[in-house]
């Protein structure tokens, strides 16, 4: 019982340092909360919390035994998931420049469409499964207890839309949102431009 909360601090405390670090999916949230709605940019963290599910789920599954075993299935999802990122990008340069004359206008998103958002850019890169069944083996024991089944894809859900969702909340108060319509045009273009970074680098990766 003790090793099992042991290993779930580390795995927790991994999970959440992984989530916090920078990136396409904390870019993601940011620029939904600033650019639509708080409501918008939850759902875009419970995407995002989602997509962790799936992906801890998987890796408990022996996902790393089968990219390991079958390498083109590893290199058809990082194409996959960098064409994705590339899409974002261009979808973020097209935007008209002239959107938000009023400050007072929003870009309407649905909850829905910012929940699917969410989900394939957190599953956009693969390399991620391999980062929590790295995290799994070097923590788990060989016998995992059946439990851990639904703890571990749980806490995953958990502890990356909390941190997602307070993201949304401090990003989508008034402060942030002048400064994003303000300054829409560097923060899109910057945006876009990471987003592009991130999936030319998943493809040549």
């Amino acid at each position: 019982m003790t090793n099992d909360l042991i290993a779930l601090s580390a795995i927790s405390v991994a999970i959440l340092f992984g989530a916090m670090s920078p990136g396409v999916s904390f870019l993601l949230v940011a620029r939904t909360a600033m650019s639509s709605s708080r409501r918008a940019a939850l759902s875009v963290a419970a995407g995002m919390g989602f997509g962790a599910l799936i992906f801890a789920a998987i890796a408990l599954a022996g996902l790393h035994t089968l990219l390991t075993l079958i390498p083109s299935l590893y290199t058809g999802l990082k194409i996959a998931g960098g064409f994705y990122l590339l899409w974002l990008a261009s979808k973020i340069f097209r935007r008209p420049s002239n959107q938000f004359i009023d400050s007072a206008v929003t870009e309407e998103v649905s909850a829905s469409k910012a929940f699917l958002t969410g989900v394939f850019t957190q599953i956009s890169n693969p390399h991620t499964a391999l980062v929590f069944a790295s995290i799994f083996s070097a923590v788990l024991s060989k016998n995992i207890q059946p439990a851990m089944y639904i703890i571990l894809p749980s806490m995953a859900f958990a502890i990356d839309l909390l941190w997602y969702a307070v993201v949304a909340c401090v990003l989508s108060t008034d402060g942030p949102r002048q400064a994003y319509i303000k300054y829409r045009k560097f923060i899109d273009r910057l945006s876009g431009g990471v987003m592009a970074f991130l999936g030319i680098r998943l493809l040549l990766k």
